[in-house]
């Protein structure tokens, strides 16, 4: 038996295509269906990776007794929340709203018009402990619709006025906004193991990239030792991969030892550039290290050979979650020998009575000489991981998200700027060839290619991402065609996504319309797309000094502030622009003779410099250059010298040649 799903091209979607549920994919065939025979939608929202995804399959979806209630008085409809995270905001929204949390696997029943009136995330079959199950809540919930569905018609129309409630107005900047986010990271720091708060612990790097820029512009070496302290810590244990590199989603503990075992594209993106900027200051060979572990495992494991990037790794291997990853010092013993396996195993703490179900997940957490691991020892881990693989096979999820992509476009292209990598700029252009071939169409773009197929309305945050990985790739390369390009996107995000009264709506205003026009303001397992398009604004005014975006900025910053007054924090990546205006900028342009990157501005690059923003003029750039950023035009060599022209806090000098 299979379902409408076998035609959709999304991994997770078409893993229900055999169930013996007649699932619907979200659209107007299932909810034009629910109108006419007056029934309520259940709505599952997951995706790929997710373990708790897979547990509810196999233990609901895969079930005769849930199948059938669900075929008899619902329509069943799945979602992708990676392929459609307008509609998984929407009911994010309202699961938190009833519930006070959420998270996926995401269950939702609805009225026929999509209005929500019940809402949970997992749930067992049936009842325990104090929790309801699926079965008996279908069953309720059909016979309540049969004997009084206007009781929750009437729910779902109140919790949907409550969701369409508007943010408050946008008001002026306040720069002390940024310290405040400091502190409220600060308190709830984990001294002891790192990160912030406490179990379940995420690694949050757009909270670790603002404070890194925070530390540097205001001097506070305790919130850099925060930083520092947590990018050891993380690298140390469970959650990073000792072996094939790259972060898990989260830990399930405060020491970062047993993670919950997916592997998403945005994390380890976000994670690359957090370690790339911490090496940047001071240097230290580890977050080098981890960052081109991580950025190379993206590379061999995600890459699509038309040069996009796929969403991640699934968490489960052969029906067990984190299987992939464990290790007993037999196996390793297996592949290394017994005399070699003996040391490299007490390492990694890889012990007879293991860490995680009678296993071990390798770590560095209980190795005090964890910075001296053996030279030999790399060859091992290769062994290892070869082995791993052929030992068990790991999903992937082969669809290519625009706004993800463009975070790993930032990533490869700082890594290739600050480490001088041919190899990373090289990815880096073919990703953003990628983009700009497959899912830029007439100046819009689409949010989601898969096997050949483009597909659905890109969303604020894929616009914003894709921009700043191409300002970044300007950091690289010098090219200003991707100045120009940036500086296109936001355009289409402030001629489509604006709303009037301050910040940007997720959608376009031209896309389809859900129950309500979803806003998101503050930061979650990625930064949110409002903050994305702070950073965006500011960045573009700076490199370009066009009064557009200094009104742009200043406008959405006085959005963040009014509505992130209470708690700054969650708002920490949008908080990087505000740092402008916190403490001095300068702007350099380079005005080169010839077309080679000069090597005192290289020397320039090679700092840490939050505060800083570089153009470079070169004979075969200055037209393109002059289009984006007009001010340059006056900017020429001296004697036939490279020139610096540099303008801090609004007061520009007289030029220097370079000696």
């Amino acid at each position: 038996m299979s379902n409408r799903l076998q035609r959709e091209k999304s991994p997770y979607l078409r893993a229900h295509a055999q169930d013996p549920v007649d699932w619907y994919p979200w659209g107007e065939e299932a909810f034009g269906k629910a109108r006419r025979e007056n029934r309520p939608v259940f709505l599952s929202i997951g995706y790929s990776t997710c373990h708790w995804c897979h547990v509810m399959a196999r233990e609901s979806f895969a079930d005769a007794a849930v199948a059938a209630e669900l075929n008899r008085s619902y329509v069943p409809v799945k979602v992708d929340r990676e392929e459609r995270p307008d509609v998984d905001a929407v009911y994010m929204r309202a699961c938190t709203a009833l519930t006070g949390s959420g998270g996926w696997p995401l269950t939702l029943l609805l009225t026929p018009e999509g209005e929500p009136f019940f809402a949970a995330t997992y749930l067992p079959k049936n009842s325990r402990a104090g929790q309801i199950g699926l079965l008996p809540l279908l069953r309720a919930a059909a016979d309540r619709w049969a004997r009084d569905p206007e009781a929750l018609r009437r729910a779902g129309g109140e919790l949907t006025a409550l969701l369409a409630q508007s943010p408050a107005a946008a008001g002026e900047a306040d720069p002390s906004l940024a310290g405040r986010a400091a502190e409220q990271l600060a308190a709830s720091y984990d001294a002891e193991y790192g990160g912030f708060g406490t179990a379940p612990k995420f690694p949050m790097a757009h909270d670790l990239l603002f404070l890194l820029r925070y530390a540097k512009l205001s001097g506070d070496k305790a919130r850099r030792a925060m930083v520092e302290h947590t990018l050891r810590q993380m690298a140390r244990g469970g959650v990073f991969d000792q072996f094939g590199g790259g972060f898990a989603r989260y830990s399930t503990d405060r020491e970062w030892l047993a993670p919950h075992f997916e592997k998403t594209l945005y994390d380890n993106a976000l994670l690359a550039l957090a370690y790339t900027e911490a090496w940047q200051e001071g240097r230290l060979a580890l977050y080098r290290r981890v960052a081109e572990q991580t950025l190379d495992w993206c590379l061999r494991e995600l890459r699509d050979d038309d040069g996009g990037f796929y969403a991640g790794q699934d968490a489960d291997s052969g029906g067990e979650e984190g299987a992939y990853y464990l290790f007993t010092p037999e196996e390793a013993a297996g592949v290394l020998g017994a005399e070699a396996a003996r040391g490299f195993c007490e390492c990694y703490d890889i012990t007879a009575e293991g860490n995680f179900h009678g296993k071990s997940i390798p770590n560095l957490l209980l190795n005090e000489r964890w910075q001296l691991v053996p030279e030999g020892y790399g060859l091992y881990r290769e062994k290892l991981r070869h082995y791993r693989k052929e030992r068990l096979p790991l999903a992937t999820d082969d669809k290519v998200l625009t706004g993800w992509n463009g975070l790993l476009l930032m990533a490869l292209a700082r890594a290739a700027c600050v480490f001088g990598s041919a190899r990373y700029l090289d990815a880096a252009r073919e990703l953003e060839a990628f983009l700009r071939r497959e899912l830029l169409r007439d100046g819009r773009l689409l949010a989601r290619w898969c096997e050949g197929e483009a597909r659905f309305d890109a969303r604020l945050d894929d616009y914003a991402f894709y921009a700043l990985g191409l300002l970044e790739l300007y950091d690289a390369d010098f090219e200003p065609a991707h100045l120009l390009l940036a500086g296109e996107l936001a355009g289409q995000i402030l001629a489509h996504f604006a709303d009037p009264a301050g910040g940007f709506f997720l959608t376009a205003d031209d896309a389809e319309a859900l129950i309500v026009r979803p806003k998101e303001l503050y930061d979650g397992a990625l930064p949110s797309g409002n903050s994305a398009a702070a950073v965006l604004l500011q960045r573009l005014w700076r490199l370009t000094a066009r009064e557009r975006w200094r009104e742009a900025a200043q406008k959405q910053l006085g959005f963040l502030c009014a509505n992130a007054a209470d708690y700054p924090a969650g708002c920490a990546f949008g908080f990087c622009a505000l740092l402008d205006e916190a403490f001095p900028t300068r702007e350099l342009v380079c005005a080169a003779p010839g077309e080679e990157v000069p090597a005192a501005l290289g020397a320039v690059l090679a700092r840490y410099a939050p505060e800083l923003t570089v153009l470079l003029k070169t004979p075969g750039r200055a037209a393109a250059l002059a289009e984006a950023a007009p001010f340059t035009e006056g900017c020429a060599p001296l004697e036939g010298r490279a020139a610096f022209y540099v303008c801090e806090n609004g007061a520009c000098g007289l030029p220097v040649a370079a000696e």
